[in-house]
């Protein structure tokens, strides 16, 4: 937390794999997409919690994944920062071979999967795309019935 915007880019690219060079070389890409400004500069115990999503976010999807886990989609700071993720997180996904998505959503699920895998009582159970959307909405008639 006392680290700086730029050092956390560097400390999380070595987590995530990267050389120094390839971090160096995406820093100012990553600092402007984050749209951080001069805060970049400063520790990141001085950001707001959106403050650090933006980074977060922005150090992320800097690189491509041949496969991407996802927890939820995306909800991230003001409007114009999530129309920019948003179209960022397409172009990620679009390059990914594989994306896991764990989700509440049904919605997002019928959008951007193929395959659904439901925990039912912390018991796997494989479902066809179907006849997950069809047990969803069964199961919302009965709840606005």
């Amino acid at each position: 937390m006392d680290a700086t915007g730029v050092e956390n880019i560097m400390l999380r690219g070595l987590v995530m794999g990267m050389s120094k060079k390839e971090i160096d070389q995406r820093t100012p890409e990553i600092c402007e997409f984050s749209g951080l400004g001069q805060y970049v500069d400063m520790p990141v115990r001085t950001y707001s919690t959106g403050m650090m999503m933006r980074l977060a976010f922005s150090i992320s999807t800097s690189v491509e994944a041949d496969i991407l886990l996802m927890d939820e989609w995306l909800s991230v700071g003001d409007a114009e920062f999530t129309e920019k993720a948003e179209k960022r997180m397409r172009d990620v996904v679009s390059k990914s071979g594989i994306l896991v998505l764990a989700s509440h959503s049904p919605e997002l699920i019928a959008k951007e999967c193929n395959k659904v895998v439901k925990l039912n009582h912390g018991r796997l159970e494989a479902v066809d795309m179907d006849a997950y959307m069809a047990e969803l909405m069964a199961e919302r008639a009965k709840l606005t019935a």
